[in-house]
């Protein structure tokens, strides 16, 4: 049943050895194993178990870098993105509608033979919405890139980072079941997603109680942080959540950002209070330039940014990092930034915090 289903899901029965697959593709031995592994898939040795899609997927790849259309490094690099991005999303379909469609299989049948007319009913849907998604998402990155040929800020890969962060959730995890944790992960992972995307970010990945995400513009990033906080604070369910954010220069590669600056937004993640938004000095300026924030003074040790942020929390009835009505419109002041005391973070030397929050009144006189 198993083969049935392979056979089912790949449109081939198995045909070829590694070497006879790389053979028919016309691809080195070598080149080929490179590509195999990149995907993400085992030594198989002499096994019998590739087939005539794997001989093209290979005469593809191969093809591409003959044709001088990318180099050899650029292709698995190729083949090893897509092979990460696929093999968790096809987990992720199998685990939800395998589990969910089979557990009430018929008595006298194995999960095995109520899944092929699954798969059979749901496998080109599927295909065709991945397809759908794949093009549009390229749409959205490749009119990105153009754009950044006239956007100075995006052309020096300049981002604004934000790490959100369940505060309390190892703890919480030891009290759970495993399907009230899952349920809670999937409630924070979703919600996070869907006001990231709404409002103009990039999700950029998951860690289970910790989401990571960026956005070119500042304010936008601005705006993403503070109603994650505010929307999950109206969940009870959830725990509280705080919020790191740094911009600067980024390194991006294979779907992911690396550097100082995704750095320095993870150090603020884990010393920010709960419901908390805390962002370095450069994101603060880049707020005050663009006219959306405005800023206090310190006095050096935080005590007294700490007690304005909790008398303004507790005056409009909000959590800390969620202070007074938002302020529509760009250009128009929507933030306030109190600059916190300075500490000293591991590998990033003298780091002064600025504590987000929303606009009022109050706060800017």
């Amino acid at each position: 049943m198993a083969l049935d289903l392979e056979e089912l899901i790949l449109g081939a029965p198995r045909r070829y050895t590694p070497y006879q697959a790389a053979r028919t593709a016309e691809v080195p031995m070598e080149l080929a194993t490179r590509f195999w592994r990149a995907m993400g898939f085992p030594d198989i040795g002499q096994s019998r178990a590739l087939n005539d899609g794997d001989v093209i997927a290979l005469r593809r790849l191969a093809g591409l870098v003959e044709s001088g259309l990318i180099n050899e490094s650029m292709a698995i690099q190729v083949a090893r993105s897509t092979g990460q991005t696929t093999s968790r999303l096809a987990g992720w379909q199998m685990d939800t509608f395998l589990e969910n469609l089979t557990q009430a299989a018929e008595p006298g049948l194995t999960r095995a033979e109520v899944a092929y007319p699954l798969v059979e009913l749901l496998l080109p849907e599927l295909e065709q919405f991945l397809v759908y998604v794949w093009r549009r998402q390229l749409a959205a990155v490749t009119g990105r890139v153009v754009q950044a040929a006239e956007d100075t800020e995006i052309t020096s890969g300049r981002l604004a980072v934000g790490f959100a962060d369940l505060v309390g959730f190892t703890r919480l995890s030891r009290r759970l079941e495993e399907e009230e944790l899952g349920s809670l992960v999937e409630t924070f992972e979703s919600t996070c997603a869907d006001l990231i995307a709404g409002q103009g970010g990039r999700l950029i990945k998951t860690l289970g109680d910790e989401i990571l995400f960026v956005s070119e513009d500042p304010v936008t990033a601005a705006e993403i942080a503070l109603s994650l906080v505010e929307t999950l604070t109206e969940d009870d369910s959830i725990p509280a959540l705080r919020v790191g954010m740094a911009f600067g220069t980024v390194t991006s590669r294979m779907g992911d950002v690396f550097g100082t600056t995704v750095n320095l937004a993870s150090r603020l993640t884990s010393i920010a209070q709960r419901d908390a938004v805390l962002i370095d000095g450069e994101f603060a300026a880049a707020l005050e330039q663009a006219g959306a924030a405005t800023s206090g003074a310190t006095d050096g040790t935080g005590s007294a940014q700490s007690q304005l942020a909790e008398a303004l929390a507790a005056a409009s009835g909000a959590p800390l990092g969620v202070v007074g009505p938002q302020q529509p419109g760009t250009g128009r002041t929507r933030f306030h930034l109190q600059a916190m005391w300075r500490r000293p973070v591991r590998g990033l030397g003298l780091v002064e915090p600025w504590l987000l929050t929303r606009w009022i009144r109050s706060a800017a006189g």
